[in-house]
């Protein structure tokens, strides 16, 4: 691997080699205290969505009723993420934890329980409101601890890498878990399951307080200074290109499940979805292993064109090996899109708004994947055929135009200069 990098705490810089690796970023004093309880507590994410899908489809009979569902859980969840993401950011991780975790196991849990009872659809939205709005943001939380421990060092791209590859490994994992709860267990097995794993492993991640960001609360001017991530225009940007990749999951999510049960084998939903997220993983591991040397707006938007491309062609799968390699296809073209926009975050947004900066990502994801839920849901039930798939196809499209109108945002600004009012403490200058 090169040169180690030494870590002594949060205070002290890191240092790496010119080729930063995985075997380095491990090695960082402190990271498994928080790596360990941070996989465990977000492996629940992963099964969310499609646990809600697939137990109020059993309830109701209706993808379009579970799109729905998992809808409202999705855009309660966008809408919310950014806000706790600046309490976190505020107030400390463990401050905004510890009462999430409890209000999301009881709100699932009641959610849950209207399914089986059949309860009106309107019962159900209510439901998902706080279910969806209590989601811990584990993912973006220990993207922030990474921050603290390396100290801006080389090591941050690698370690943006690193966390895709966790994220995906988490989605190659929930939904085979979600799926074989759903459907040899009973169908609340996999929403009373997320629940449970949300908790304990909430709980479990919320005791690290070594790793925690320092807490940038403040009064008067010093707070005002701060202000809002969404005001980096980067971001903004950026947030259309994780509605799209959103898209992506929730199309998939919903298309897999229509297509499995159209063919009478819906066991091969998680296998499908796992082939899927399983090329984002890999692709994951391949993005944090090179030392790049093109600037990321511009691997952006070649990952990005790959994307778009890939998910277009989903439409023109009628057989399971072709729509495994499709998938694998499409996951593959995922993780360089994420890696990259995480890695323009960093760049783009002070270290004391970003927390709440990743959680505009996450969210836009999963808005993302609420609309394309609820309308390729929609599409399946009224058309069928696999019509699910235009969604991906759209939702890539549509953001990738957008990306290479406004690519002079995404360039990052100078060392020392912001771009965003109200972020940070210097003035705003332009860098368009």
């Amino acid at each position: 691997m090169g040169s180690t990098v030494t870590s002594t705490g949060p205070a002290k810089k890191t240092t790496a080699s010119a080729r930063p690796g995985y075997g380095q970023l491990l090695r960082t004093r402190g990271a498994w205290t928080f790596l360990l309880p941070g996989f465990a507590a977000r492996q629940p994410f992963a099964m969310l969505t499609l646990s809600i899908v697939l137990l109020v489809q059993h309830t109701t009979g209706s993808y379009g009723a579970a799109g729905a569902t998992a809808a409202v859980t999705g855009i309660s969840m966008a809408l919310f993420a950014p806000f706790g993401g600046r309490l976190a950011d505020r107030y400390g991780q463990r401050a905004v934890l510890l009462p999430g975790v409890l209000v999301h196991a009881l709100a699932a849990s009641g959610l849950t329980a209207l399914a089986l009872a059949h309860a009106p659809l309107w019962a159900l939205f209510v439901a998902a409101v706080p279910t969806g709005a209590s989601v811990p943001q584990i993912g973006p939380m220990v993207r922030a601890r990474w921050g603290v421990v390396l100290n801006d060092s080389p090591l941050m791209a690698t370690a943006a890498a690193f966390e895709s590859v966790t994220d995906e490994l988490t989605f190659v994992l929930g939904p085979l878990l979600a799926t074989a709860l759903c459907t040899s267990v009973a169908p609340a097995a996999g929403l009373v399951t997320e629940a449970t794993l949300t908790l304990l492993g909430g709980l479990l991640f919320a005791a690290q307080k070594r790793t925690q960001p320092p807490v940038t609360a403040s009064h008067g001017p010093a707070r005002a200074a701060h202000g809002s991530a969404l005001r980096v225009p980067g971001v903004r940007v950026l947030v259309v290109g994780f509605l799209g990749i959103g898209s992506v999951f929730g199309g998939m999510q919903v298309s897999l499940s229509a297509f499995t049960e159209s063919i009478g084998r819906p066991g091969l939903n998680g296998a499908l979805y796992g082939t899927f997220a399983a090329g984002n993983m890999l692709s994951g591991l391949v993005c944090g292993a090179i030392a790049w040397k093109v600037a990321p707006q511009r691997r952006l938007l070649v990952g990005y064109t790959a994307l778009a491309v890939a998910a277009s062609s989903l439409w023109t799968a009628h057989t399971v090996p072709l729509l495994a390699a499709l998938g694998l296809l499409l996951g593959m073209c995922i993780a360089p899109a994420l890696v990259t926009g995480y890695t323009l975050v960093e760049r783009l947004v002070p270290a004391e708004a970003r927390t709440e900066a990743f959680t505009w990502m996450t969210g836009a994801v999963a808005f993302g994947q609420a609309a394309a839920v609820t309308v390729a849901g929609q599409l399946e039930d009224r058309l069928g055929d696999g019509s699910g798939f235009y969604v991906p196809m759209a939702g890539t499209v549509l953001a990738l135009i957008t990306l290479l109108a406004q690519r002079s945002r995404l360039v990052p600004p100078p060392s020392g200069r912001t771009v965003a009012r109200g972020v940070g403490h210097r003035s705003s200058v332009a860098v368009d």
